[in-house]
């Protein structure tokens, strides 16, 4: 079958989100034709190029989110009034779900009716931005704006919304062009999207917005994964922004989550905790399939089978350091370690994640140094702290395995977590774990390690230190992780599985298309039974039998 896979800001790129998970499933799909279709997220991104692609892709189509010229479409008096229409109609919308107090802009009690009338106000935008070629223009017009303002002012609005000022409206319409921008793409046409069998968006958001629309024009079933939520993303990104512009944005992210599960075949989210969140904004529980991501567990198969070349003394931290990751309470929590078993290092592996994330780094290494002053055996020995800050790369850890090998347990002190892959990746390895409770860490780790909660050093000390004094029950742990791990988290379950729901989704919804090639047709472009040879056969003559004649002779 022909799948239009639909990434934002990963998949062909290099650096991006999920395009390791990509490149993994369009390699394991070698039996299915795929055509790809990314929105990139900044120039830096496509200055880095692509990764190599395997033959069964068949095309690959591109557009920037982070920038777009004005299509210098001129629209006519009847295509004004249009785009008013719609525009007004959405801006309503978005001021309506925040004057119904819905929490965060969440559409979890949102009516039907208001449903219906934004799905209306966006397939209207869609219609427009086709038949006018563009929508660009419109979307960063005065006009815009001005409607944007009249819904804001109008009887009923919320106060947040009708505080906001000039700066705020110009901050929403902004982010709404950005956001609506996949509307003004020729994707949509038999020659793109309109010829699959099926659109697999990567993420939620503006990666499933195409997808949407390849519905809406030609019926091409949808099917979501969501390995971090994108609703859920927007509202920690816009934390620090005015109370309108949160206001409104929450609203139009809720609003357009619920229409994507909505209109979705198949929901797929990574984990449990994704999938809480779907089903929190209107996502049909019937229509949810949790699959987990496919990692490769082929890299740390020697570490794995090797556990006792870890020193039994040594914790590890391994992942992008940021000050979610919480290393503080780390640093807090092993000098109540070291109190009780004095012998113990700490070895923090791993790369700051941006500019905040190397700031963050310093402040840890100064805490590091005011709990730990460098210690020495002796009055003539140099001293050596037991706490140590290394990089992927070096002489004493030249691979990832070899972090994880480093230590006989493995920590994760995290205040928020997505799907804590540096987990899996330990499990993989047979190393005992002690984690806290945030994300789908409970979900992972499955009684094969320790949880306690998170900020909390106490808590988080005494669970090391119960496995650093046993090391049958490390082993055992270990060994059950590992077993966990290579059963549910490998690459090969995660092909298999949607491989399965692919074949789920087309079977479901057989929709017939205009083929591009008259004498090969796209294969499951129109129902099976359309290409059987000279139709269906005539039906056989039914006899029935003559009832034999019966006497009471006979009897």
């Amino acid at each position: 079958m022909r799948i239009g896979l639909l990434t934002e800001g990963g998949y062909p790129y290099v650096r991006g989100d999920g395009t390791l998970w990509c490149d993994r499933l369009v390699r394991g799909l070698e039996q299915h034709e795929f055509d790809v279709y990314a929105l990139c997220a900044d120039e830096r991104q496509e200055d880095e190029g692509r990764v190599p692609l395997p033959p069964h892709i068949g095309r690959v189509r591109t557009a920037p989110l982070w920038t777009a010229e004005d299509d210098s479409v001129g629209y006519g008096r009847r295509a004004r009034r249009r785009f008013a229409e719609c525009y007004g109609e959405l801006a309503s919308v978005l001021c309506a779900a925040a004057a119904a107090g819905e929490p965060a802009g969440s559409p979890e009690q949102a009516s039907a009716a208001e449903a219906d009338r934004f799905a209306s106000a966006l397939y209207g935008l869609a219609d427009l931005a086709r038949d006018e070629r563009g929508l660009v223009g419109a979307l960063r017009s005065e006009t815009a704006v001005r409607l944007l303002e009249s819904a804001c002012r109008a009887p009923g609005a919320p106060r947040t919304a009708r505080e906001a000022r000039v700066p705020d409206l110009l901050a929403v319409a902004a982010h709404l062009e950005r956001a609506l921008r996949p509307l003004s793409l020729d994707w949509y046409k038999h020659d793109g999207l309109g010829s699959a069998d099926l659109c697999h968006a990567a993420s939620g958001g503006s990666a499933a917005l195409p997808g949407l629309l390849a519905h809406h024009f030609a019926g091409v079933p949808l099917l979501v994964t969501e390995y971090g939520v994108r609703l859920r993303a927007h509202y920690l990104a816009t934390a620090d922004a005015p109370p309108a512009v949160r206001s409104l944005l929450a609203a139009f992210h809720g609003r357009l989550a619920a229409e994507i599960y909505r209109r979705a075949s198949l929901l797929t989210p990574g984990n449990t905790h994704a999938r809480r969140w779907q089903e929190h904004c209107g996502a049909d529980r019937a229509k949810v399939r949790t699959v987990y991501p496919g990692m490769d567990a082929s890299r740390f198969a020697e570490v794995g089978d090797s556990p006792d070349r870890a020193d039994p003394d040594t914790l590890v931290w391994v992942g992008r350091a940021d000050p979610a990751k919480d290393l503080m309470s780390l640093l807090h929590a092993f000098a109540e370690i070291r109190k009780e078993e004095p012998k113990t290092r700490l070895r923090i592996i791993g790369a700051p994640a941006g500019p905040d994330g190397e700031a963050y780094l310093d402040h840890c290494r100064t805490l590091a140094a005011q709990l730990f002053p460098d210690e020495a055996d002796g009055p003539h020995a140099v001293g050596d702290n037991p706490v140590s800050f290394e990089e992927i790369g070096g002489p004493e850890i030249p691979a990832l395995p070899d972090a994880y090998a480093a230590g006989a347990v493995t920590v994760l002190s995290s205040v928020v977590e997505g799907f804590p892959v540096s987990l899996v990746e330990a499990m993989f390895c047979a190393r005992a774990t002690v984690s806290t409770d945030v994300g789908a860490v409970v979900e992972v780790i499955g009684g094969t390690g320790l949880v306690v909660p998170p900020r909390n050093p106490r808590a988080l000390a005494g669970a090391c230190v119960a496995l650093l004094r046993d090391p049958e029950r490390r082993e055992r742990l270990g060994a059950a992780a590992r077993a966990r791990a290579l059963e549910l988290f490998t690459v090969e379950q995660n092909v298999t599985a949607f491989h399965g729901l692919y074949l789920e989704v087309v079977s479901r919804a057989p929709v017939c298309r205009a083929v591009l090639d008259d004498a090969e047709p796209l294969p499951f472009a129109v129902p099976a039974e359309a290409h059987l040879l000279g139709g269906w056969p005539a039906p056989a003559p039914v006899r029935v039998p003559t009832p034999l004649p019966t006497t009471e002779g006979a009897r």
